[in-house]
């Protein structure tokens, strides 16, 4: 078989990506901007991104951290909560900069406590957003300390995804960081409006390599990973299916909040998505269907242009430094230490 060598792929963007703010900011969104055009921000910052006003003061920290020359565009978000009016999502639809808005379940993973615990009470948002064809984006584990916390996205599908979906139809919704057979079967199932990120990780790792040699903290992310059949059916469903795309959910920590006694969930992947997506692509023999997930699907979702400006990937051997720059710290990415098995080059064609 001959092995591809070289790709050339329409730059792609990131449906799913933390940022954090400050300092730590200046030093990961160039991660980012090198080599997405775009990306959907998380909401999630001490305090959360709640209104209009918020998310636009926040695009301009990000636009004022970004190195020099960079041409990116931060998608932003809103945070759900029981306070979320139908006002404000009004405003966030004609505001040209506000693209979705955050289900996160109370207390389910960083910075979430502010989230939702009756969805009831937010019932009214979600008929202003399917009205105003604003996406809801869903964060899909269940926060009941009765369920295991790998069946968490299961029991989420099951008792609140699938209701959502039925009681509005016309809601776009985005499954994000899918990592179940349970959640992918869901979302080919639902129809047009549903959709669903998958992360670099949830392709390459299954739950072993959270013990591979002893404890790893730095593997621990939430969604946390599953059984080899579920990675399996994500990565099958990531190769081959038409409303599954690029979110690295890449989630920067300091190495201290990752090592700790209550260490915090996360993975960042920004140094190098696409050269782990291009892998874990490879690796099935689908490099060709790389650019509808990576370029093609995300946009379309979510009613924006494609990009036009192309990128290219080569096969080399790329060693990962073992920690970056954050803030005043230091943070773990991805692979650390190890070895990457493509790289991109900027190209013209």
């Amino acid at each position: 078989m001959v092995r591809t060598m070289r790709l050339t792929l329409l730059q792609p963007d990131d449906w799913h990506l933390h940022l954090r703010d400050g300092a730590a900011l200046r030093d990961v969104v160039g991660h980012t901007a090198r080599h997405f055009a775009r990306a959907i921000v998380m909401p999630n910052l001490k305090p959360p991104v709640r209104t209009v006003a918020e998310a636009r003061a926040y695009r301009d920290r990000i636009l004022a951290a970004l190195p020099a020359g960079t041409a990116f565009e931060p998608l932003m978000t809103l945070y759900l909560t029981e306070r979320t009016t139908v006002e404000e999502i009004a405003a966030a639809r004609v505001s040209g900069f506000v693209h979705a808005v955050k289900y996160y379940p109370a207390g389910a993973t960083t910075n979430s406590d502010a989230g939702v615990s009756d969805l009831d009470r937010v019932r009214p948002v979600f008929e202003a957003m399917q009205a105003h064809d604003l996406p809801l984006l869903v964060h899909g584990e269940v926060t009941d300390p009765e369920v295991d916390v790998f069946d968490r996205e299961r029991a989420f599908v099951e008792r609140h995804l699938a209701g959502i979906v039925r009681d509005f139809p016309a809601l776009r919704v985005v499954l994000e960081h899918v990592t179940t057979a349970e959640g992918v079967a869901f979302v080919q199932q639902a129809g047009r409006h549903v959709a669903a990120t998958v992360t670099p990780q949830h392709l390459l790792w299954n739950r072993g390599e959270l013990f591979r040699g002893g404890l790893r903290p730095h593997a621990w992310c939430l969604p946390v990973l599953k059984r080899e059949h579920h990675r399996q059916a994500v990565l099958a469903a990531a190769t081959t299916g038409d409303r599954f795309f690029l979110g690295t959910d890449s989630a920067p920590h300091a190495r201290s909040a990752k090592q700790s006694d209550c260490g915090c969930a996360g993975i960042f992947s920004a140094h190098a998505a696409l050269e782990l997506y291009a892998e874990a692509f490879d690796a099935v023999g689908r490099l060709d269907r790389l650019e509808a997930f990576a370029s093609e699907r995300g946009p379309d979702f979510y009613g924006l242009p494609r990009n036009t400006r192309r990128i290219a990937l080569e096969r080399a051997e790329v060693t990962v430094p073992a920690e970056l720059p954050f803030g005043d710290e230091r943070l773990v990415p991805m692979r650390a230490g190890g070895t990457l098995h493509w790289r991109i080059r900027e190209d013209d064609v």
